[in-house]
């Protein structure tokens, strides 16, 4: 087996479905095992998944384990010379696997390879390379520095801002949406640390894989689709306490007293500010009436083929027009304000050129033949959409 494909899943079947689909059109040419490690959803997930991706290991836990032990149920199930741990609210390109493999096997002192991404909406996730988040480093991500000053080496270690998002490098961290780590490595100390609940525990990996004489590398020549938050809710309380917590746990177990303690007040204090922010706010907020239905905006375009366009047209009824070719893109988005990319005719590598192409200007959704959904999303800060057709 030369690939074992670890996906942890909690509470986002739909955007879960369209992840297997891509990473099995990713898989052609590799001997791989995909499993899947459900974290006891509440949305349906097994029994949306019955009788579905016959080659797929689903393992249903009877509790939520948090990702860090979920991540490690999976690896011990593994059987793969090479591990990747993936998020499910991700889409991969065609030849995305087989570029990393091959980068992968071109460093003999790799541990581990990430990979740039991107949003729902076709702009860099920064996240995709980091720095160690030392005190300093910490400081001026926190107190806003690093937004100011993104390309500098000083301000913007956080994000390795200097680094080109085009180019592949060595680098601190990488992200656990997308971490591909040699088993061997993995063996030596074992997976992730299951301390960590939710967050850092990439950090923490990707420093124990550095810490055990290996290198970490972004590689820069393949983008995947991240659609990011799925399975967390950004700007809530819980988020900021869960999110900071696991930092300050992260410096307490690789620093001294002295740093934790400094770097806990840091995290502290921002929280603090952050809390009268969120409750300020909060109360000016639409509220939202979760059983209302999810439509599309009237004024669609859909890339597909005539039977996938019939299926989608005829359980929306909110549809614009149709096109069947990229290039009739250009003439048709003036108009249009959602695009729904299907695969096929489009690949998936087609699908994620052309949003970044037209980042930020349209609501794109990813639609699958013979797939139950539609998904997508337009800010990497909230939750996305997610249609059962």
């Amino acid at each position: 087996m030369q690939l074992s494909i670890i996906i942890v899943n909690y509470n986002v079947q739909c955007f879960l479905e369209q992840c297997i689909i891509s990473v099995i059109a990713a898989c052609k040419n590799i001997r791989t095992e995909i499993i899947v490690v459900d974290n006891n959803s509440t949305d349906g997930s097994k029994l949306f998944f019955n009788n579905r991706f016959k080659d797929v290991q689903f393992i249903w836990l009877q509790q939520n384990f948090g990702f860090a032990k979920a991540n490690n149920i999976g690896l011990t199930a593994a059987s793969g010379s090479t591990i990747l741990f993936l998020n499910p609210d991700t889409i991969l390109p065609e030849d995305c696997l087989d570029q990393c493999l091959g980068f992968f096997r071109s460093k003999d002192k790799a541990g581990a390879v990430g990979i740039r991404m991107i949003d729902g909406s076709g702009r860099f996730l920064k996240e995709s390379k980091r720095g160690f988040p030392s005190l300093f480093t910490s400081f001026c991500k926190l107190s806003g520095l690093t937004a100011l000053f993104p390309t500098s080496k000083f301000f913007a270690n956080y994000y390795l801002g200097h680094l080109p998002e085009n180019k592949n490098h060595e680098v601190a961290v990488l992200s656990g949406a997308f971490m591909m780590v040699d088993k061997k490595v993995l063996d030596k100390f074992g997976g992730f640390d299951e301390t960590f609940f939710m967050y850092a525990e990439d950090i923490d990996l990707s420093y124990r894989i550095q810490k055990a004489g290996y290198l970490n590398y972004y590689f820069a020549e393949s983008t995947i689709l991240h659609f990011k938050g799925e399975s967390t809710k950004k700007e809530t309380l819980q988020y900021l306490h869960t999110f900071y917590g696991a930092m300050v746990l992260f410096v307490k177990k690789h620093n001294g007293v002295f740093i934790c303690n400094a770097y806990a007040l840091v995290i502290q204090a921002v929280i603090a500010i952050k809390s009268i922010a969120i409750r300020i706010k909060n109360p000016f907020k639409k509220s939202v009436n979760k059983n209302e239905k999810t439509i599309i905006p009237a004024k669609a375009f859909v890339i597909s083929d005539a039977e996938t366009f019939k299926v989608i047209h005829e359980r929306t009824a909110q549809l614009f027009g149709k096109i069947e070719k990229i290039d009739s893109l250009e003439m048709v988005t003036s108009t249009g304000k959602a695009i729904i990319l299907c695969n096929p005719p489009l690949s998936f590598k087609d699908i994620i050129q052309q949003i970044q192409q037209y980042k930020g200007q349209y609501n794109f959704f990813i639609h699958s033949a013979n797939t139950c959904c539609l998904v997508g999303s337009d800010d990497k800060n909230k939750d996305g959409t997610s249609i059962i057709l």
